[in-house]
C-alpha cells in the first residue's frame, strides 16, 4: 500500500472563521447565492455597482450582501474613490472561506489537494498508491490523507464544502460508482461516495481520471476557450471532452473512453478490457514498454521510458512517435467530430518531450478536415500532475457555488438558529 509520502505546503495564509456549510448569523436571504456569482471574478465592487449590474434596489442588496458577509463567502475589500462624503465599501469574494478536497488516484499513485473555493492548493500530499489493492485499503488512505491535510492547514471539519475524486476507470458519474474498471479489480459497482461519508457529512462527487485532469488543465491554463480535448497517455490512455466550457461525460459517464477504441491497422494484441487492438494496448505507456523489453531495451515504468528518450536512446524515441502516430490516427477522427480549439496531450508519457506530439501533429494534421484544423493546436499539458486535483476541486466548486446551492445551504444554516 501506499509509501513515501511527501506533504507540500504553499505559503501560510490565515484561516477564515467558519460556522459550517456557507451559513452565518442571519443568512437566509433568497437571491444571496445569485449575487455571489457576479462576485466570483475577484472584482472588487460597491453595493451601488452590484445595484446597476443586477437592476435591483439598494436595500436588496444590502441584505444580499449582508446574508454573504456573514456567511464569509464574500469579505470587505477597501473603499473606493469618494464623490463627496464617506467613500463606499467594496466588497469581493472570498474564497478562503470554506475548503475543498481534490483526489487524484491513478493505476500507481495518488495526489490529494487541499484548496480554497477557487481551487488554489494548499497543501497537499502525494504516495505511491496501488489502485488494484482494492477500494477500502486505498480508500482508507484517502480518508487518513484528508484529516491529515486539515490538521496541517488548521482548518475545522466544518470548513469542509465538499470532496472530488477521480478514478483510473470508467465510473458512473451518478451515483459515483466504477463500472467495470479494467484495471482496478474490486472497485465494480463500489460505493465511494458512501465510503467517504461516513466520516465527512459533505458532497462527495467521482468521475473518470481523464475528466478531472481535462477540467484542472481547462481552468488553470486555458480558461479563455471553449472546446478542448485533453488526452491522457500513461498507463492507460483516455480523453477528457471540454465543449462550450462545459465537461461532456455522455449518457452513463463513458464519453472520451479513448483508450478502448479500435486502433486503425493495429495488430490483434488482447487489451485489459478483453478486445483486441485496442488503441491503449498498442499505444500506451504499458504497449511502449513491452514495446522496447521485445527489443532488447530494458523499461520497466513509464518513467523509464520519458528518461531512455530524454538520454537519446533511438528505440525509444522511435516507439514514443511511432505511438503518437497510432494516437494521431484516432484523434484524427475525434478533432473532425468534436472540433476542438485546443488538444492538449498529458500523462506521464507526455512528459517525453516532442516525439509522443510530433507524432499526434503528423498524423492530425494529414487526416483531419481542413477546416478543422484550420487554428487547431495540438500541445502538451502544463498544470502537470495538479490537473487531477485541481479539477476534482473544481468539480466540486462548481457543483456546490451554483446560485441554487448557495441559497439553499445559507437558508439551511438560518433555519436551525
Amino acid at each position: 500500500m501506499p509509501h513515501s509520502a511527501s506533504v507540500r505546503r504553499s505559503p501560510a495564509h490565515h484561516a477564515v472563521a467558519a460556522t459550517g456549510g456557507f451559513g452565518g448569523p442571519g443568512s437566509g436571504t433568497p437571491g444571496a447565492g445569485e449575487l455571489l456569482q457576479l462576485l466570483r471574478d475577484g472584482q472588487p465592487r460597491t453595493r451601488a455597482e452590484l445595484a446597476r449590474l443586477t437592476g435591483l434596489g439598494r436595500s436588496t442588496v444590502s441584505l444580499r450582501i449582508d446574508a454573504l458577509l456573514a456567511s464569509g463567502l464574500l469579505a470587505p475589500s477597501g473603499e473606493a474613490a469618494s464623490t463627496g462624503g464617506r467613500p463606499p465599501a467594496r466588497f469581493a469574494f472570498n474564497p478562503r472561506a470554506r475548503v475543498v478536497v481534490g483526489v487524484d488516484l491513478g493505476a500507481t499513485h495518488g495526489n490529494i489537494a487541499l484548496t480554497d473555493l477557487a481551487g488554489q492548493p494548499l497543501s497537499e500530499v502525494a504516495d505511491d498508491v496501488d489502485i488494484s489493492a482494492g477500494p477500502i485499503p486505498v480508500l482508507d488512505w484517502v480518508v487518513a490523507s484528508i484529516r491529515r491535510l486539515l490538521d496541517e492547514a488548521g482548518r475545522d471539519v466544518t470548513d469542509l464544502v465538499g470532496i472530488g475524486i477521480g478514478l483510473p476507470g470508467p465510473v458512473e458519474h451518478s451515483s459515483g460508482r466504477p463500472m467495470r474498471p479494467p484495471i482496478m479489480p474490486g472497485w465494480d459497482g463500489y460505493d465511494v461516495p458512501h465510503h467517504l461519508r461516513r466520516h465527512w457529512d459533505v458532497p462527495v462527487l467521482v468521475d473518470n481520471d481523464v475528466n478531472i485532469m481535462a477540467l484542472g488543465e481547462h481552468v488553470t491554463a486555458h480558461p479563455e476557450l471553449d472546446h478542448l480535448l485533453f488526452v491522457k497517455v500513461a498507463t492507460g490512455v483516455g480523453a477528457g471532452i471540454i465543449s462550450g466550457r462545459q465537461l461532456l461525460r455522455g449518457a452513463v459517464g463513458a464519453a472520451g473512453d479513448l483508450g478502448h477504441v479500435a486502433a486503425p491497422h493495429a495488430p490483434d494484441i488482447l487489451c485489459t478490457c478483453g478486445n483486441k487492438g485496442c488503441l491503449e494496448a498498442v499505444a500506451s505507456g504499458h504497449a511502449i514498454i513491452k514495446h522496447l523489453n521485445s527489443a532488447g531495451v530494458p523499461a520497466k515504468t513509464n518513467s523509464d521510458v520519458v528518461a531512455l528518450v530524454r538520454g537519446g536512446n533511438i528505440a525509444a524515441a522511435q516507439a514514443v512517435r511511432q505511438a503518437g502516430r497510432t494516437l494521431g490516427e484516432v484523434l484524427a477522427t475525434c478533432v473532425s467530430l468534436l472540433n476542438p480549439e485546443l488538444v492538449v496531450i498529458g500523462g506521464s508519457i507526455a512528459q517525453a518531450g516532442e516525439s509522443l506530439i510530433a507524432g499526434i501533429r503528423e498524423v492530425v494534421y494529414g487526416r483531419s478536415l481542413p477546416l478543422a484544423t484550420a487554428h487547431l493546436q495540438i500541445v502538451s499539458a502544463t498544470t502537470g500532475s495538479q490537473a487531477g486535483v485541481i479539477g476534482a476541486a473544481t468539480m466540486v466548486i462548481q457543483h456546490a457555488l451554483t446560485a441554487d446551492r448557495v441559497d439553499e445551504a445559507l437558508a439551511s444554516k438560518s433555519s436551525v438558529r
